[in-house]
């Protein structure tokens, strides 16, 4: 077995921190938010139905990748993942991402279609604008870290014990602004749709992604389309959890098709 060279460890396990899913089992791969790590999905477990497995995907610069640089391009991180874990993408699974996590896991669709590996069931993208159109937020990557920490705490999603801590700040901060920027400088021509079908979700209070900016994701698949609006801003997924896994553990398993008679 071979060594991955930024890890120090077997090819996939540093990526899927959780373990391989039971063969044959439907799988939901869970990309998170700026900042976030797998663990944000530890909770999704419990609420998953139809034997299907959450498979949150750890990313570097985070938990016990936090000594390996993180990516600040969708799409240098996604030919790293595929390279490490590209061959977990079979049978039936499904892909899910919130907020960066969105641009990341339709990024990874794409790339999974363009490539003639097997695709994804369905694709949730969750608190983002669609990545055609005109990013309807400041950028923060740049910030100086009063404002950067400033604009945090409106974001909502980081606990106040940490952005009130200066020390711990300045060093979340890399990670920080390398996911800010994987998140602000992505984006997708029109007219590269993917197939799968397609369903956008988000709050209807969050101003990082006003529900206009949702619908706006309609042209980037040629499959079947939906917007889920949920009252909440931002982070409205966290009071909704049951309802939400539940929604992505029925179209993570594709209906079978009815043989001809």
């Amino acid at each position: 077995m071979t060594t991955d060279i930024r890890t120090g460890t077997a090819p996939g396990t540093a990526w899927l921190p959780s373990g391989p899913a039971a063969p044959g089992s439907p799988r939901l791969f869970c990309l998170p938010n700026a900042g976030a790590g797998a663990a944000v999905y530890a909770g999704w477990k419990r609420h998953a139905t139809g034997g299907v497995q959450i498979c949150p995907i750890q990313l570097p610069g985070r938990a016990e990748r936090f000594a390996e640089p993180p990516y600040d391009r969708a799409g240098e991180l996604v030919d790293a993942l595929l390279d490490a874990i590209g061959d977990r993408f079979t049978g039936e699974y499904a892909l899910f991402g919130h907020s960066m996590g969105a641009a990341v896991a339709f990024e990874l669709a794409r790339r999974l279609e363009t490539d003639g590996r097997t695709p994804p069931a369905h694709v949730f993208v969750s608190g983002r604008a669609a990545p055609h159109i005109v990013e309807p937020n400041r950028a923060l990557r740049d910030l100086p870290l009063d404002a950067f920490i400033a604009e945090l705490r409106r974001i909502g999603g980081t606990p106040e014990e940490i952005l009130g801590e200066r020390e711990l700040m300045e060093r979340l901060q890399v990670l920080l602004r390398a996911d800010f920027a994987v998140n602000e400088t992505y984006r997708c021509p029109v007219d590269e749709p993917i197939a799968a079908p397609l369903t956008v979700l988000g709050g209807d209070r969050d101003a990082r992604a006003p529900v206009a900016s949702l619908h706006a994701w309609q042209p980037l698949t040629t499959g079947p389309f939906e917007v889920r609006v949920y009252p909440g801003g931002h982070f409205y997924l966290n009071d909704r959890l049951a309802e939400l896994v539940g929604l992505m553990s029925r179209f993570t398993r594709p209906p079978k098709e009815t043989p001809e008679v």
